[in-house]
């Protein structure tokens, strides 16, 4: 990549993909690397800086992230972040220590070196987020304190060595000046350029297409929402007609999608597209499959089988087929793969973490570096019309996720409906396109109720509905009460099978968007 890039080294953070997203809001590249990578695959990014950050554990602990110290001596800036700041302190010689009193959220710091470039024209008193259980009580040789708090070390710095770091978490919105302080990071120290732009991407991105497939053909597998249609749109104009896209009806998909979607990307989007209806074929493979994980594994591998056989079928008609072509974003790849470093795999996306380990198939993920808005961005300039590039995210897996338990025809038939009810009525209400993700979630349990007199034992259903940048972190929406009560009362009414609807207030963190 020919564009300013910096690398963040992931020591587990729950803040980490925030600090990306930050970056990316500068208009320059950012990628997480869990922190045990070797120094060559940092220097093989090629980035004008490193960001170390935060992390749970204590740099004196058995289990302390296994990071190479090496990285700090890589001739480039360096900015540490909470757990960053002592792993610079701890492994060049300074100490580090549980403190006396820990500092967890709102806090004030004051700049005592107001000529440091990291702290350009930023007000001497702040106020800031903190996050920590120890503080370093013993600076390295030629370091010296940049701000501190009425307890601790809030900022360090030497510039000699170009290593800067902060105590506090600039990528949170609690952070006043927090974009400030990156800002001066990325351009005053890193003298970094903002050319990570939508045109730049498209134009990059369509090249290097271009040179991976050469005369070869595509498949794409196409699910009719904004990630997979801007990433058959790009892959399109890279090698035109050369693409053939692949539409599964995976038996969980939403009610009449299986029919829209066609519409929509043949009169929209002017896509080669071959739909395939193999509902019977995964909801087989998923009878009597209850684990969350164990759902997705199956769909992810049996999206692969189908599309391996329409890839033999289109082969016959084109001369073969080598490549695929998925929508997989950033969040997906940092969700399902960190296995290398100290955080947590939340859950296996069916496009990530669901692939066998062998696949005759080679995958083209253009969209793989990107952010859901950045998706976004990138197809309102390849001009793609609103009412795809605004939908709402759909799972991968579909439906699977939103019915907790066993999967069956008539469960699916269920939610459906449900869910039917629960997008029309957001959408009378014009809350549509201000929600993240509006949707609802079949639970399997049954409680009783009573309709018309009569006794009724029927399923409960769960409405869900969030606020969320990129699905990294979510809050609840309070949805308007006469919302809630439609919505409600329709389904009760309308849906055989259910008599009770619960609303779930749960945020990202502790729970996830998804149910499963």
């Amino acid at each position: 990549m020919d564009t300013s890039s910096i690398v963040i080294l992931d020591f587990g953070s729950q803040y980490t993909q925030l600090i990306a997203r930050r970056i990316r809001e500068q208009n320059v590249f950012s990628v997480v690397l869990p922190c045990t990578v070797s120094v060559d695959e940092i220097r093989a990014q090629k980035p004008i800086g490193i960001i170390l950050s935060g992390g749970p554990c204590s740099v004196y602990d058995a289990e302390a992230p296994a990071a190479d110290p090496a990285i700090l001596a890589l001739e480039m800036p360096v900015l540490g972040i909470c757990y960053g700041l002592q792993f610079i302190t701890h492994h060049l010689g300074g100490k580090v220590r549980p403190a006396d009193k820990r500092e967890y959220g709102h806090a004030e710091i004051s700049i005592v070196d107001k000529e440091t470039p990291l702290f350009a024209d930023i007000p001497a008193s702040i106020n800031v987020w903190m996050s920590h259980g120890d503080e370093a009580i013993e600076l390295p040789a030629g370091f010296h304190l940049t701000a501190r708090t009425s307890n601790a070390v809030a900022g360090i710095a030497n510039p000699g060595a170009r290593i800067w770091a902060v105590q506090f978490h600039p990528e949170v919105h609690h952070t006043k000046q927090g974009t400030a302080v990156l800002r001066n990071f990325l351009f005053n120290i890193c003298k970094a350029t903002p050319d990570w732009t939508a045109e730049h991407f498209i134009q990059s991105t369509v090249v290097s297409i271009r040179e991976k497939i050469g005369d070869g053909h595509a498949i794409c597998a196409l699910s009719g929402g904004v990630d997979s249609s801007v990433a058959a749109v790009l892959v399109h104009r890279a090698i035109g007609e050369r693409l053939t896209c692949v539409f599964v009806n995976n038996g969980v998909l939403r009610k009449n999608e299986f029919f829209k979607v066609q519409e929509n990307l043949r009169e929209k989007l002017g896509l080669n597209l071959f739909a395939v209806d193999a509902s019977a074929r995964f909801l087989a493979k998923l009878a009597g499959v209850t684990d969350p994980e164990t759902k997705r594994k199956i769909i992810g591998n049996e999206f692969i089988a189908v599309f391996d056989d329409e890839a033999h079928r289109i082969a016959l008609e084109t001369g073969g087929v080598d490549w695929l072509v998925q929508g997989t974003l950033y969040p997906d790849v940092i969700e399902s793969s960190s296995v290398k470093g100290p955080s947590q795999t939340i859950k296996s996306h069916h496009n990530v973490g669901g692939l066998p380990e062998t696949m005759k198939l080679k995958l083209i993920e253009p969209l793989r570096d990107l952010f859901k808005d950045e998706v976004r961005r990138i197809g309102r300039d390849l001009q793609m019309p609103d009412d795809i590039l605004q939908r709402q995210p759909f799972p991968g897996p579909g439906l699977a996720v939103r019915i907790l338990g066993e999967i069956s025809p008539e469960r699916v038939a269920l939610l459906q409906e449900a869910d039917d009810i629960v997008v029309t009525e957001i959408k009378r209400a014009g809350l549509y396109q201000q929600i993240w993700q509006s949707f609802a979630v079949l639970l399997p349990v049954k409680s009783v109720g009573v309709m018309g007199d009569q006794r009724t034992y029927a399923y409960t259903c769960a409405i869900r509905a969030v606020h969320s940048e990129d699905g990294m972190t979510a809050d609840w929406v309070p949805l308007p009460y006469d919302v809630l009560k439609t919505i409600s009362s329709r389904i009760v009414n309308e849906i055989r099978g259910i008599n009770r609807v619960v609303y779930d207030i749960t945020s990202k963190p502790p729970g996830t968007i998804e149910w499963e």
